[in-house]
């Protein structure tokens, strides 16, 4: 693999009732645009390794630190959160490097933030590479998984705090890389995280079937079989719904974090098919 010049960036995200930073890290050059997506309280650098993967081909890749993940702002209020508001905040950062079109892409909630950027700003959508959609098949299970830590969070928010002083002293440079993608995670705020996670639960989680059938643009679709979060039927329906996706089988839930050859080259097939193929729009003034 190539070496790709990496920096990290940012930007404000402006809204009627708030100013709020957001970073990112970009990786490699040109006019062929990548964003990436985390998933839910990931931070941007769990989409390192395909970053780098994307990049080393050619590609000029973002990957971006939703409100509310990393080490963008943390505002307190549900109202700022939404799959909705992430996905304008992704047609922020492309105003903000001037970019007129990307391929968007994202694991789990950057799945649907993808999606949902191309439900708003279909202009804006050269392509989708969906890792893991959560859809109505999910709903429950993400309930579950996360429904705990919103009542641990505005009920005994010391057991969040507590938390994130244990494991925020750990250096990430001398843990495996995945572990301190875990340990970024755990890094939480309490009444932030609460406001997260309340505006998801009750906001707009997705496109309609109806949005979805509208998105024209090649996309790729991998589903995790037995995942109890991330259900594959979630991922064989919008594959069907989607005019031009493919739907490609992942061998387990990790394939892509420890072996992740086949869908690395999934991905770069999808991105550089989608640059390759003419589209309207032009570069903006950054």
């Amino acid at each position: 693999m190539l070496v790709v010049s990496e920096r990290i960036g940012q930007f404000f995200f402006e809204t009627e009732s708030s100013r709020d930073r957001l970073e990112f890290t970009e990786y490699g050059a040109g006019d062929a645009w990548v964003v990436l997506v985390p998933g839910e309280l990931m931070p941007r650098r769990s989409q390192q390794p395909l970053a780098r993967v994307l990049a080393s081909a050619g590609l000029h890749v973002i990957s971006l630190d939703l409100l509310g993940h990393g080490r963008s702002d943390r505002p307190e209020d549900p109202q700022a959160y939404s799959v909705t508001a992430f996905a304008e905040q992704v047609v922020a950062l492309l105003d903000h490097l001037g970019a007129a079109q990307a391929v968007v892409g994202g694991t789990s909630l950057g799945a649907n933030v993808a999606l949902e950027t191309a439900a708003i700003a279909p202009d804006r959508v050269r392509g989708l590479i969906l890792e893991a959609p959560i859809l109505d098949n999910g709903v429950e299970a993400g309930v579950v998984a996360f429904g705990p830590l919103l009542l641990a969070a505005r009920f005994l928010p010391l057991s969040i705090t507590a938390v994130r002083r244990l494991t925020r002293p750990v250096p990430r440079g001398i843990v495996p890389f995945w572990a301190g993608i875990a340990l970024d995670a755990l890094d939480q705020r309490p009444a932030s995280v609460a406001a997260l996670l309340h505006g998801l639960f009750f906001g707009r989680a997705a496109p309609s079937a109806r949005e979805r059938r509208r998105i024209a643009v090649p996309a790729l679709v991998v589903g995790h079989p037995f995942d109890p979060l991330h259900s594959m039927a979630d991922a064989q329906m919008v594959a069907e719904e989607l005019p031009k996706a493919t739907l490609v089988r992942a061998r387990s839930v990790l394939e892509w974090r420890l072996a992740s050859d086949r869908l690395d080259q999934a991905a770069i097939d999808l991105a550089t098919r989608c640059w390759r193929t003419p589209r309207r729009g032009r570069r903006t003034g950054a």
